[in-house]
């Protein structure tokens, strides 16, 4: 009995002391606490707080049957599309050295001396606006160092280190690229630059020896090559479904043609 009283007494002391410190502390902030009165002037008011009048959220494209707006292709979806995870590899055409070849990093910007050819941007935007569907660019701009990754060294010289050239597909139509070679022949048609001009209206088909089992399109401008399922495989086109090529053969701003340095 003697020890619960104990108890109970030393619970009682400690709820005291606790409870003093409080009412001191009270007592302290009163007397540190200063106030004073805010002077305003006769004619002073305070501005209405309207509410916000309620809008109606704006229906998303896909509620309002609308398609949904893509980005516009421009020079930095010409990238290089080098990796440097793309491992090492030895190209044995030439049998008295054997040579390893590896990718470049393709984190690097297009250089300055490289130009990507407007009428490659303006036919993609095209074919994007027409169809509606993003356009897949695989091999834009090549560097050197990917270009011999990519090709090999014994690879003919390519337009891509120029960015005169241009690998695509598109989506919904990677079965279905004659649609879009048909596009293009639509631009040129339809385009007012080239109105009643033959020389870019009217396509061709390339007879020479070529890498594609398709005859290649050409006019003045542009020469296209349609690479079928198993055709062009590379790095840049590892896909299981065909892919279009783009080159520019002629340069209209400058009047001349687009040749290799």
């Amino acid at each position: 009995m003697l020890k619960k009283d104990l108890f109970l007494l030393a619970g009682l002391l400690v709820f005291s002391c606790s409870s003093l410190e409080k009412g001191q502390d009270k007592k302290l902030r009163r007397q540190n606490t200063k106030a004073e009165y805010i002077a305003r002037r006769s004619d002073t008011y305070f501005y209405p707080l309207y509410l916000p009048p309620h809008r109606k959220r704006e229906l998303y494209p896909w509620e309002k049957g609308e398609k949904q707006a893509l980005p516009k292709i421009s020079r930095e979806f010409f990238q290089c599309k080098g990796s440097s995870l793309n491992l090492p590899m030895a190209d044995s055409s030439n049998p008295e050295k054997v040579v390893t070849l590896v990718d470049c990093d393709g984190r690097h910007l297009i250089p300055f001396p490289v130009r990507i050819y407007p009428i490659l941007i303006e036919l993609l935007n095209y074919v994007q606006e027409k169809t509606q569907k993003r356009v897949v660019i695989t091999s834009g701009y090549r560097c050197p160092k990917h270009n011999l990754y990519v090709a090999g060294s014994k690879a003919f010289p390519s337009k891509h280190l120029i960015g005169a050239e241009v690998d695509f597909y598109v989506e919904s139509y990677e079965d279905k690229p004659e649609k879009i070679v048909q596009l293009i022949f639509d631009f040129y048609k339809k385009e007012k630059r080239y109105f009643k001009n033959k020389d870019y209206q009217v396509f061709f088909r390339f007879d020479g020896k070529t890498n594609v089992s398709t005859a290649p399109w050409y006019n003045k401008e542009v020469f296209i090559k349609l690479f079928q399922s198993g055709e062009g495989r590379d790095f840049d086109n590892r896909h299981p479904y065909p892919y279009l090529s783009i080159q520019v053969r002629y340069d209209r701003e400058k009047n001349k043609r687009v040749l290799l340095p």
